[in-house]
Parts: C-alpha cells; structure tokens; sequence
C-alpha cells in the first residue's frame, strides 16, 4: 500500500463480497488501526476446512505500524480470527468491548495463547492516537455490547456502525440515536455501514415479539421442548430463561458454544436465575411439561447437539413422539440444505418442528433492513458511502439506498476485500489494490491448505481414489508381480473385479514399456502412469478418481 504523507487510507481485509471474516484497516502515515478479525465458515465445497480467515500479508508487511485492534461486538465473523491473528503479528492492544472480551479470553485459553493487552471499552471510553482519535457508541445487536466507531482522522470522520439495528423496544440497552446525531452534525466524510439485510424492505422487528410468540407456542405445548438457537445470541437465551420460568419448566443445555454463553450471561449478570439450568439427570425426574432443552445447532451443524439429536446418535437425549422442536434463528445463507436434513429427520422421527417460515416471529435478524439504513444514513449524514460487511448484491443495494437519501451517486464506493480507499483534502476514492485473498484453516493447519489441496478433495469426493502398488526388481529392470491396485470411493474392487482386471493388466503395460525403453526414473514411471491410466478408466467408467502409484524397488536376481 503506498503511504503518502497526509493521506488516510482504508482497506477491508476480509468482509466485502461476503458475510463473515470482517477485518478493516486504517492506516495514516505511520499509524495503522484495525477493526474486528472475524472468521467465515466454509461452504460446502471447501472439503475438510474449519475456518477461513484474512490474508494478513499487508499487516506483517506493516506491524511496526500497528497501534491497536478495536472490536465492534463478540461474534464470530468479527472476534473468530483474534488467535490467528495473534499467531502471525504483533497486536500492541485489543481494546473490546467486556462480553467480547470475556468470549476472546475463552479463545485464546483453548488454543493456548498467552495476550495479556485486552482493555475494556465502552460508551464512555474515548482513545487518543498520534493521527487518530476514537469514540463509541452504543448500537443495538443480538449480543450485548454491541458499539459503532467514530474515528476521527486528519482528513475528516470515518464512522464505521458494526453490526445493527435500530429496536425501539429492545431487550438490551437502546442505540445511542443521539450521540450518533451528534457526530452526524459535526460532518462525517466516509460512513461504513452493515449490509446485510440491505436486500429485505421495511424494518427488522423488535426482539421483544420474539418473547410473546415463544410463550405462547411453549404454553400450549404439553410434552418437552426443545430449542436450537444461536449460542452468541445472549438477549434470545434471556427471552428463552424468562419463557421457561413463566412456564415453569427447568432448561438443560447442550452444546459447549451454549455452556459458554450462558455462563458468560450468568457471570456478567445478564442471567439472574442460575437455579433453572439443570443437568440431564435432574431432568429426568420431571414430568415432560418441566422440561426445556437448549441447544446449539440451530445451522444445522453436522457435529452440534441438535444434528446429533436428530440422528440418534446423541449419548444423552433420545427423542419422543411428544417432542416439540424449536428452531429459534434463520438460515445464514449457505445453510438452507443442512437445516432442511436435520428438518426432515426430526420429522421422520414423529416430532413436531416449528421454524420461521412457521411463525415468523419465533426469531428477528440482529441487522438492519432497508429502512434502518436509511434512518442510518439520514442520521450520519455521510459525504462519502463505502457499503460494507455482504455479499456484492447486499453491498450494491445499499449504495442504491444510499443515493435514495442523498449521497451523490459518484460518492458511493462499491469495493472488494484488498481496494484501497484514499482520503484527502482534496475526496474520497478507490486508488489500487493490495493483497487480501482467503486463508484456510484445516486443524491446526493454517495457511497451507491452498486451491490445488482444495480441488483434490473435491475430485477424491466425486470420483474416488485408485491406489497402485509396484514391486519393480532394480537387477532385471521387469515387474515381480502384476501392480496391485486398491481403490477408495471409486468402486468396490469386489464386486468390480474385471474392471479392476483390466486396469492392472493397462498399468503392466504401461510400466513394462516405460523400463524397456533404456534409464528411468521413478518420477516419470508414476506420470505415465498418471497420464496414460486417466483417459483409459475414463473411458471405461466415465471417471476420473486421483490416481496414486506407488513404487517399491527389490533387488533380486534372477
């Protein structure tokens, strides 16, 4: 990234184009300030990995210019990456909000890593740089603690909103509507806003529809209920703990993420009642109408309780015909079809489902639709608009909504992860591009799980894997014995063995041809192989497995 002198940069690392693996930098002169370091989960075809993460190359490149790391609120897609982070560059602060906080020490603790700067933030707190100044303000989200930055440069106001909503009957505390006025009328040059619900019209509703809603269809219900929510949206376990007590039924938590939450709610006082948690045993001498399970996997996790519920493979719960199920969230996008398995599952094991589509209260997205980004940009009253956190059409639609409220249409940038946004005296535009791809983490493996891994996987998923093993005699430069061939995923060798046959006999061929043709090597022996063995099984199954062959050398003589 060039630095020249007086200009303000920003870039997103991770979170233009997409939702999740949030990350944006601000840079001026020879101070750098970041904000958030979220992960995003894997689609489907990104076979075997657990997260991605940002590509921190300009961060290493800059490290020595790194003042802090601000965090906007404690969810995934915006704290996920912190331990990946601390692993690759030096961060000098973490200033956090406390439930983020307290969320970030649990991480850190579980991945071994000692970082001792975390410093509580809040709506009072007000931070001094040598370019920068940075101020707070309360926002309104499915997680408590949840806050916009102001940061003032030398080259204007850059306010940067998180994560929001504006709920005028929230659970939690209310968006500081006033203060956010305030440095609207001191004159903000670039707002980065939330997109992501800028495609739905109309205004999110208040999460306080979602409490009548669920005690009602709790009330009714005369067998044990079970919920599947998300584990970080600590105001909907309130509404859940309050719905239970009402209906005087005791809650059972499965899923460590849900543990977490809950003591973390307990400890930080946003839970009163530690005495309605119980453990399954307890639970088991209730009547079924005392009885709440709450539980993650409400995405349809594989491996959380629900999914594993579901398919009876649970240790502990075992579903009844009288069961009814809760799902108490929407679908992130990607998701649909895991949620729909786990749907059908339940159903098919006799138990009644409620979601969303059902009763379109039972959950509210903690992001602002349409209408809440138009209150947002008529508050802030930006000069400049750079869209943020979504997908390009989310993205788009909120610069169409932007110039709808008075934005100049050529004052709208539309960026993905890596444009630079320069500020100056005399605008505000994209200059170029830096580094800013996906990084895969497989494990404990960060980084080295590139696109070649990623398309293997892929190829082994779909067509399988063919094993040959080679006996080759050094002395008399001939095969021992015919190759032996084993296969994965691409038939059963079996109930195929003509197939298999046929494959052995071409490979025989293609060795033998290979050492009677004078020096070899074992390296260009197993490409032929390769090369020759692709066309050949295609053209017999239609198929294309990744072929591995294997050579070992005997000294034998004849």
């Amino acid at each position: 990234m060039k630095n020249n002198d007086g200009i303000t940069s920003i870039v997103a690392l991770g979170g233009l184009g997409e939702v999740g693996k949030n990350m944006y930098v601000i840079t001026h002169e020879d101070e750098i300030l970041v904000i958030d370091a979220g992960v995003m989960f894997p689609e489907d075809e990104l076979l075997g990995v657990d997260y991605v993460i940002q590509d921190v190359t300009y961060l290493k490149q800059n490290e020595s210019k790194i003042k802090a790391l601000f965090i906007t609120h404690g969810h995934e897609d915006h704290i996920g990456g912190i331990s990946f982070l601390l692993q690759n560059v030096n961060i000098p602060v973490i200033y956090t909000p406390k439930i983020a906080a307290d969320l970030i020490k649990h991480k850190l603790e579980d991945r071994n890593i000692h970082y001792d700067n975390l410093e509580i933030i809040n709506e009072e707190s007000y931070l001094k740089f040598k370019h920068f100044e940075v101020e707070f303000v309360n926002t309104t989200h499915s997680i408590p603690d949840s806050f916009a930055l102001a940061i003032h440069t030398p080259n204007g106001i850059i306010f940067e909103t998180g994560d929001f909503k504006f709920d005028l009957t929230p659970i939690g505390p209310m968006a500081d509507i006033h203060k956010m006025a305030r440095i609207g009328d001191k004159g903000v040059r670039l707002l980065l806003s939330d997109s992501t619900n800028a495609l739905s019209d109309g205004f999110s509703k208040s999460e306080s529809c979602v409490d009548d809603v669920l005690h009602d269809i709790i009330s009714r219900h005369h067998g044990r209920v079970i919920i599947a929510t998300f584990a970080s949206n600590i105001y909907r376990i309130k509404h859940i703990v309050e719905t239970c007590k009402r209906n005087n039924r005791k809650i059972v938590t499965f899923g460590r993420s849900m543990e977490t939450s809950i003591e973390l709610a307990l400890n930080n006082g946003l839970l009163n009642d530690r005495s309605i948690f119980i453990d399954n045993n307890q639970a088991k001498s209730l009547k079924k109408t005392e009885v709440c399970i709450l539980c993650t996997g409400s995405q349809g996790e594989p491996l959380a309780a629900l999914s594993r519920i579901a398919n009876g493979s649970h240790k502990q719960i075992s579903l009844m015909s009288d069961d009814l199920v809760i799902f108490s969230s929407s679908p992130i996008p990607g998701n649909a079809a895991s949620i729909n398995r786990v749907i059908n599952k339940l159903y098919l094991k006799g138990v009644k489902v409620y979601t969303n589509a059902d009763f379109s209260e039972i959950h509210t997205s903690g992001h602002a639709k349409a209408e809440e980004l138009k209150w947002m940009l008529r508050i802030i009253k930006p000069e400049y608009f750079m869209p943020m956190h979504g997908e390009y059409r989310m993205l788009k639609q909120h610069g169409d909504i932007a110039v709808d409220c008075g934005v100049k249409k050529e004052n709208i940038l539309i960026c993905k992860n890596g444009d630079v946004v320069e500020l100056s005296k005399d605008g505000v535009k994209k200059t170029h591009t830096i580094q800013a791809g996906d990084i895969y983490v497989d494990g404990s493996r960060i980084g080295d799980i590139g696109s070649v891994v990623i398309k293997d996987r892929k190829l082994m998923s779909r067509d399988g894997i063919l094993v040959t093993i080679l006996n080759i005699n050094t002395l008399t430069r001939k095969l021992l014995i015919k190759p032996n061939v084993t296969t994965r995923g691409f038939v059963m060798v079996n109930e195929n063995a003509e197939l298999i046959s046929q494959i052995e006999h071409k490979i025989t061929e293609i060795v033998t041809k290979a050492l009677e043709n004078g020096p070899y090597n074992y390296t260009d022996i197993k490409n032929q192989i390769i090369l020759e063995l692709y066309p050949y099984i295609n053209e017999l199954t239609g198929r294309r497995p990744i072929i591995l062959p294997v050579i070992m050398e005997v000294n034998e003589a004849e």
